[in-house]
């Protein structure tokens, strides 16, 4: 995530390719700096793992480039994506979407488990995200290509926070079915490194002439259920 990202970065400079990278959510840590895609608040930030930290040394290693003058790519865009579902994701693993998850355990139990919450703020699957369709990842990045003047960093998600709860609700809704949800332990390794609130702040790309029309969570949940994880061909 750093040095091949380097390289990518020099090689699109030299060859005057543009160049859009997959920065991510998880660079803001446990959000008490908030979700701004502010460069000047890139300091500020504690990514609370070694992946969320590895996509914020990039980001701060391209804006000293852009400061110090260096060379760099026509255009150059990073996006910090939030949590993005749907189709074609399942060579990921245990880094699947946790409705791709939730559908498995559905199919396998008859139940979907969620985690239990450690912060009193915050009940047994109430923890929340900023979750997005990939079509709507796709939707920007494509206005990105079209759009070649406009260079930073920007968050790529909806604004709306929803509850985990909510997210496997909406799955159930999809195949008509109760819900049927039991909360299990968090695993001790991770607790200190979970936030349990992300949001997006959209108005950096919205002042650019961006103005996302994303799908509702439950639209997008329906979709990625009915039109892909339940139907015989989940590729098409």
């Amino acid at each position: 995530n750093i040095r091949y990202s380097q390289m990518l970065w020099s090689w699109c400079s030299v060859n005057k390719v543009p160049f859009i990278y997959a920065s991510s959510a998880a660079t803001y840590g446990n959000g008490e700096n908030g979700y701004d895609d502010n460069e000047n608040l890139l300091s500020k930030l504690i990514p609370l793992n070694a992946y969320g930290y590895s996509k914020h040394f990039f980001d701060q290693w391209v804006y000293s480039q852009i400061n110090s003058n260096q060379p760099s790519p026509p255009q150059w865009c990073g996006l910090k994506f939030f949590n993005v579902y749907g189709p074609n994701e399942y060579h990921k693993g245990k880094m699947q979407s946790v409705i791709k998850h939730a559908v498995d355990q559905y199919k396998e139990y008859g139940r979907v488990n969620l985690f239990k919450s450690y912060n009193s703020e915050y009940l047994d699957g109430q923890q929340t995200r900023d979750f997005i369709y990939v079509d709507d990842c796709v939707s920007l990045i494509n206005w990105l290509i079209e759009n070649r003047n406009v260079s930073g960093i920007y968050n790529c998600g909806t604004s709306i926070e929803r509850t985990f709860e909510d997210l496997v609700k909406a799955m159930f809704k999809s195949i008509n079915i109760a819900p049927k949800i039991e909360y299990i332990d968090m695993p001790q390794n991770i607790r200190n490194q979970y936030q349990y609130y992300t949001r997006a702040n959209m108005n950096k790309i919205r002042k650019k002439g961006y103005h996302i029309k994303a799908l509702t969570l439950e639209e997008g949940v329906y979709k990625y259920v009915k039109n892909y994880l339940l139907a015989k061909d989940k590729y098409k």
